[in-house]
């Protein structure tokens, strides 16, 4: 099997099994989450280091904790530049301590033709890619889900446009199969903590009114950021067309919050995705 070595372990998060089960496992075990009322369709969780938003990743992870999806799609930016505006992994599975991760090629070769349908350029494979912002969502998915097949995406054009698009797709390739979408993404970079409150609140509010638009809009309109906007906007439109119609923010915290430093810190913040009931009058 083409395995995708993991260009992270050891720096980023723990790099031996029994290290990476005892973080995990003291993470989870301070995130107190109350059961979402009615049926997960997602999550968005933060992706830096463990040591700075695994605290505050554990109420993401924690609130699945008890689903077993057979598939797992997690949508994440693409830190780096590509001529490509949509990419996905060209390996078979991704490594981490826990074990391989296999990948849902046969899903991502119908999303890829569904993206054609739209005449959207499509998926982009690529190989021993450096990006971290899927992969560090993957220990803490084994630890809680146990086995599941992956789809990789990493958006590159995070537009309203390039959102919906993606949504799309992707309601119509996973429609019928137990899975679970990940929005992976911090928040604001490198403001004071008390600046960083206002715009990330601004961002969650957005976020819990189930405002996917709004959420790439706060950017352009200076009030609001999130490197994975796109990725949060795509997974609300897609979990919506599955059902989804509430969201529940779980947890924020910032950088400031671990290293002490409140003069220049990124935002994190947790939320479930889920089919709540609906009003009937």
């Amino acid at each position: 099997m083409d395995i995708r070595p993991s260009p992270i372990a050891g720096r980023w998060y723990p790099g031996s099994t029994q290290g990476l089960q005892e973080t995990i496992g003291g993470f989870l075990a301070d995130a107190e989450v109350a059961p979402a009322a009615g049926k997960i369709w997602g999550v968005v969780a933060p992706h830096a280091g463990f040591v700075y938003s695994g605290p505050v990743a554990a109420y993401a992870f924690q609130a699945v904790a008890n689903l077993r999806p057979e598939l797992v799609v997690v949508i994440s930016p693409y830190h780096r530049t590509h001529h490509a505006t949509l990419l996905t992994t060209a390996h078979d599975a991704y490594q981490t301590p826990f074990g391989d991760i296999p990948v849902a090629h046969d899903v991502l070769r119908l999303l890829d033709s569904a993206l054609n349908r739209q005449q959207h350029p499509g998926l982009t494979r690529i190989r021993n890619d450096q990006e971290h912002a899927v992969e560090i969502e993957l220990p803490f998915l084994q630890h809680v889900l146990g086995d599941f097949e992956l789809v990789p995406l990493m958006m590159v054009d995070q537009s309203v446009k390039a959102a919906k698009s993606l949504s799309d797709a992707l309601a119509d390739c996973v429609t019928g199969r137990d899975m679970l979408f990940v929005a992976s993404s911090d928040l604001s970079h490198f403001y004071t903590q008390a600046k960083a409150a206002v715009f990330d609140q601004t961002l969650l509010q957005r976020i819990a009114a189930f405002d996917p638009a709004g959420v790439i809009l706060a950017e352009q309109e200076g009030v609001g950021f999130a490197c994975g906007r796109g990725a949060i906007a795509a997974t609300l439109w897609a979990a919506q067309k599955m059902g989804a119609n509430q969201v529940n923010i779980l947890k924020y915290g910032t950088s400031g919050d671990v290293s002490g430093d409140m003069q220049s810190v990124v935002g994190y913040g947790s939320a479930v995705v889920y089919e709540g009931m609906r009003d009937e009058g």
